[in-house]
């Protein structure tokens, strides 16, 4: 979006260029055509200035994210999501640090600062899937539920308000932390390798990766497929669809000739 304002903000100059021609040294020959000049300045003025709100508009509405705005303030210099966003070069949009993604309008978060916000309860952080420092503390939440951060694989450095409770538990962070009013979890743990040896979570025959603090996502390997990848060998779809089409025209023809037949004895 912003790619396209640009090329029309910058058509649109050009244009102005060749109609109003060199400013400092324009001529009017009459005052009506003065007239006539100003007016025409003043529509091309107020056709430039429209331009520039609808894009700064629909620019705002793609990094307007809901969570960035879920309470009011902006992301603060010196507090833990703020330093993490000067170093990663971010942009800052309300409570997060945002990052484009290539060339793409759109950005995803990897910075949340949701600190002191009075949350009584966080039931959905799907905007911030992304995110590699999430700052919850300061909040007076109780009971949250650890499938929140599921799906969170980027997430490194989570801050909650006491009690010390990390998604998980202890042996699914590096580092468990009391700072006096902050719950420091540090360092995500591969959910598929518990204790240094590999997890058992996933069946035979297939591959795990982590999906999450104490989540894991199971694929199955190779040319095995179905219920806890038991099933080897590629998907039978010609003999599936084989065997449906036969027994389809099968009964299709059963029903055509029984009700013919009662058709004529009517």
């Amino acid at each position: 979006m912003r790619s396209m304002c640009a090329y029309l903000y910058s058509s649109f100059y050009r244009t102005l260029q060749k109609t109003q021609g060199p400013t400092n040294f324009r001529k009017v020959g009459n005052p009506r055509d003065l007239k006539m000049t100003a007016r025409r300045d003043a529509v091309l003025t107020a056709m430039a200035v429209s331009l520039m709100s609808v894009c700064l508009h629909a620019g705002f509405q793609q990094t307007g994210l809901q969570e960035c705005h879920r309470c009011d303030g902006r992301l603060q210099d010196g507090s833990a999501v703020g330093n993490f966003c000067i170093a990663s070069a971010g942009l800052v949009d309300g409570r997060c640090c945002l990052r484009h993604q290539g060339d793409q309008d759109t950005a995803s978060i990897i910075g949340l600062d949701l600190s002191n916000c009075s949350l009584g309860k966080v039931e959905d952080l799907h905007e911030a899937i992304t995110a590699v420092i999430i700052d919850l503390s300061a909040n007076p939440i109780v009971n949250m539920s650890e499938s929140i951060f599921q799906g969170f694989t980027q997430l490194h450095s989570l801050r909650l308000p006491l009690p010390c409770q990390c998604p998980g538990g202890n042996e699914s962070w590096e580092t468990v932390e009391d700072l006096g009013s902050v719950c420091l979890c540090e360092g995500q743990r591969d959910a598929c390798y518990s204790g240094g040896n590999m997890s058992w979570t996933c069946p035979e025959n297939s591959l795990c990766a982590p999906y999450g603090p104490s989540f894991v996502q199971c694929s199955c390997s190779g040319d095995y497929h179905g219920y806890k990848c038991l099933r080897k060998g590629q998907f039978p779809v010609a003999e599936v669809f084989g065997i449906l089409g036969g027994s389809t025209l099968m009964l299709s023809g059963i029903l055509w000739v029984t009700q013919r037949r009662k058709a004529k004895t009517v």
